[in-house]
């Protein structure tokens, strides 16, 4: 699959939900949200490095849309931070804030799914974080606190 869908406008947005069937609008759709800020969507099936063509970002995930009945308008659903391509921080919410409120879509004031990522300073390994256990699920080592997983120059994330 090929890079995903810029999204820039209200319009934009509508056109591109028309091309999906019934079945997929219910699924969450992969995003990324570009260093230019404006967000791309793909199938869920897709990779975010894909969606992001290969690009840095400032947030990836998922995400879900639902149209609001009484207004007649889409708006985000859920969205999450969840990212195995790009490992995103949780802090990287305010970038995808912004991309919808330029389109304008509503969205919620947070993901509404925070996925905690870090890399493993003993065995290199990307791990996700549950329930507050900053434990290695590869060597058993240590994870730190703050968010680690910057790689090559770009410090996009990317493995």
């Amino acid at each position: 699959m090929g890079p995903g869908t810029r999204i820039a406008s209200v319009a934009d947005f509508e056109s591109w939900a028309g091309l999906q069937s019934p079945a997929e609008l219910a699924e969450p759709f992969t995003y990324v949200v570009g260093l230019d800020g404006w967000l791309r969507l793909a199938p869920r099936r897709s990779e975010h490095v894909a969606c992001a063509d290969g690009a840095a970002v400032l947030g990836a995930g998922e995400i879900t849309f639902v149209c609001v009945r009484e207004a007649g308008r889409w708006a985000v659903g859920e969205v999450s931070n969840q990212s195995t391509g790009y490992c995103p921080d949780v802090t990287s919410w305010p970038a995808v804030a912004r991309a919808l409120d330029r389109i304008p879509l509503r969205r919620p004031t947070a993901f509404t799914h925070e996925v905690v990522f870090r890399r493993c300073p003993a065995c290199a390994e990307h791990n996700i974080v549950r329930e507050a256990d900053f434990v290695c699920v590869f060597c058993g080592g240590e994870l730190p606190q703050a968010w680690n997983i910057v790689d090559g120059a770009d410090g996009s994330g990317r493995p």
